[in-house]
């Protein structure tokens, strides 16, 4: 899953989007406008930095995880054009085998696939084989790395790695990729097994993932050592041209790349069906590079587009209203050929409280009134509108459309709008206005001062002037704290931060992701709220377990109750994302949970 501290998921949003833009734009005319390139360059924007190209070091980041997709390659992938998602092989021959008991997986890896040439190879090709794929998910538990993503294998239950990791941690002594453990192995050069603790119903998908399982050569990280984020060296059909940190990354065409043609299923839908026509018969990819400029700042973005210098955009919130006004495409981009999609996304927008603060955080009554009253206070449906341009859906829990668990019936405090209610509940439980000015403090007389962190752009402003007149109606003060996205990303990880705001996106099916964020063993990973209920714990590992159906829908309805309850995360809303192309733009649709698409797009000049 993507931290759509892009924000997904994560991967994957960025920092939540803008208010209504302050300017007036003036009439457009429906002169088309040319593309920025000859047509063998792909421009996209990425509204927030990157923080690293090395796949365990990305820390969920899903601006990293939109690059690296397009240069590393997992053993399977989804059908780009399928709907349901579908998995196909990638690098693997097929897909793999699973044991009747679900605790065993195998698949072949197929021969005659190459890494792009690098000097860590001497010269020589270097084929692809299984043990690539088991030194790249060793490397997620190396402790001196501090894998922000390290949970979303560890909760797999691979025998052994555990094993490898303590004995690191404990000796203090590198951590031994040589010796082979049960759960990881590659008995030959092209055969990978896996052994799970229990069963693992829906570790296959984490096999589609690039940035979590994407091949990666022991020498090359060997020769680079710490600067091994700069020289990502994958198998894909891109490599890294050019890399200006956060302003500029350029992508190109990898000379060892094998090529490929589109083989999947279509959708039965007019896009779908068109795409693949289009794709028929050609040799992927169709552009010779990928140009990814790093801007921050919501007009820009939009003004890029506008003038042709981007060729994909996924509409920033703060200009929803410009581009799909009455979430239909707005005339003045139709008679230029724009082509909009919309859809619900699989992400969650949300606010965390982190559990472990001494003034929000706690399981005692009165800090668990504070946070659900912060939350009652809240208006989701001003948020919407200044936010995402009303391009959302009210959210109920934190488990996001589109993926196992979410119940469009589920009702829940989780979206209630109350500022009585937040007020009441502050008064039960003593948090009043002692000295008389106007601001509530604590039960035990204290002063009450709450802290929202986020970027300082002009987005992050709109969304915390909404946080203020909100909490100021429930007597609440609130002071905000400005940071750079990867210095945010740290801090919380570090539990520095009292409340922050972003999104997580889904890069699977499995929404057991989104309960992950509340499970007690993922604190300093993707449970940054550091919630820590046993109750809700069993729940969680019970979902795991289980395969796909009714009794693990209602274990996961169980575990989303206690989330709302407890309210370690205020989830706001899920996004309608509005994607525009330009009309030289072809072959773009958007995956739910697919993230290496570029090689399916082709611009055409003319």
């Amino acid at each position: 899953m993507l931290r759509r501290r892009d924000v997904v998921i994560g991967s994957a949003l960025g920092p939540l989007a803008a208010g209504a833009p302050a300017v007036a734009w003036p009439a457009m005319g429906s002169r088309p406008l040319q593309p920025a390139s000859d047509g063998r360059t792909l421009h996209v924007a990425m509204p927030g930095a990157e923080t690293s190209f090395d796949p365990p070091q990305i820390d969920s980041n899903s601006y990293s995880i939109r690059v690296i997709a397009q240069i590393f390659e997992s053993p399977l992938c989804y059908d780009y054009l399928a709907r349901p998602a579908r998995l196909l092989p990638c690098t693997a021959e097929a897909l793999p085998k699973v044991s009747a008991d679900g605790r065993q997986l195998e698949l072949r890896i197929r021969p005659g696939i190459f890494f792009a040439d690098d000097p860590a190879f001497g010269g020589r090709p270097r084929e692809l084989v299984a043990q690539d794929y088991v030194y790249a998910i060793k490397r997620f538990f190396d402790p001196r790395l501090k894998s922000g993503d390290l949970h979303l294998l560890e909760d797999a239950g691979l025998l052994g790695l555990d094993g490898l990791r303590k004995r690191a941690i404990d000796t203090r002594q590198p951590f031994d990729y040589d010796t082979e453990v049960e759960g990881l192995r590659a008995p030959d050069r092209y055969t990978l097994r896996l052994a799970f603790r229990e069963p693992q119903p829906r570790f296959v998908y984490h096999l589609a993932a690039p940035y979590l399982v994407g091949a990666v050569a022991r020498e090359v990280v060997e020769k680079y050592g710490d600067d091994i984020g700069a020289h990502p060296v994958g198998t894909g059909a891109f490599r890294l041209q050019s890399w200006r940190r956060a302003s500029r990354i350029v992508l190109e065409r990898s000379p060892t790349w094998r090529g490929s043609t589109y083989d999947g299923q279509p959708a039965d839908q007019p896009e779908a069906q068109a795409i693949a026509a289009r794709l028929a018969g050609k040799t992927l990819p169709l552009v010779d590079r990928i140009q990814f400029d790093v801007i921050e700042e919501q007009q820009p973005i939009w003004l890029s587009f506008l003038n042709g210098q981007l060729d994909q955009l996924e509409v920033p919130g703060g200009f929803s209203t410009l581009a799909a006004p009455g979430r239909r495409i707005a005339p003045y981009l139709a008679r230029r050929g724009v082509k909009l999609d919309l859809a619900l996304a699989p992400d969650m927008s949300m606010t965390y409280f982190n559990c472990t603060d001494p003034v929000i955080g706690g399981l005692t009554p009165e800090r668990v009134a504070l946070r659900r009253a912060i939350a009652l206070s809240h208006d989701g449906s001003e948020w919407s509108r200044l936010v995402r341009g009303g391009l959302a859906v009210p959210a109920q829990s934190v488990v996001a459309p589109g993926t196992s668990g979410y119940d469009p019936a589920y009702r829940s405090e989780m979206s209630e709008y109350s500022p009585a209610r937040a007020r009441a509940l502050l008064d039960l439980y003593g948090y009043v206005d002692r000295n008389g000015d106007g601001w509530r403090e604590q039960p035990d007389g204290s002063p009450l001062l709450l802290r929202i962190a986020g970027m300082g752009d002009q987005g992050q402003r709109r969304i915390n002037e909404l946080w203020r007149r909100s909490l100021q109606a429930v007597g609440l003060r609130v002071e905000f704290e400005h940071a750079n996205w990867p210095d945010l990303l740290k801090k919380a990880r570090a539990g520095a931060l009292m409340m922050w705001g972003y999104a997580w996106a889904a890069t699977s099916p499995d929404g057991g992701f989104f309960l992950g964020i509340g499970y007690g063993p993922h604190a300093t990973e993707s449970n940054d709220a550091r919630f820590a209920l046993p109750a809700y714990d069993r729940l969680y590992e019970q979902q795991r377990r289980l395969p796909d159906g009714p009794e693990r829908e209602a274990v996961m309805r169980q575990a989303k109750s206690l989330l709302v309850a407890y309210m370690p995360y205020k989830v706001h809303g899920h996004r309608l994302q509005a994607e525009l192309t330009q009309p030289w733009t072809h072959g773009y649709w958007r995956h739910p949970f697919m993230r290496d698409v570029y090689r399916f797009v082709e611009i055409d000049p003319h």
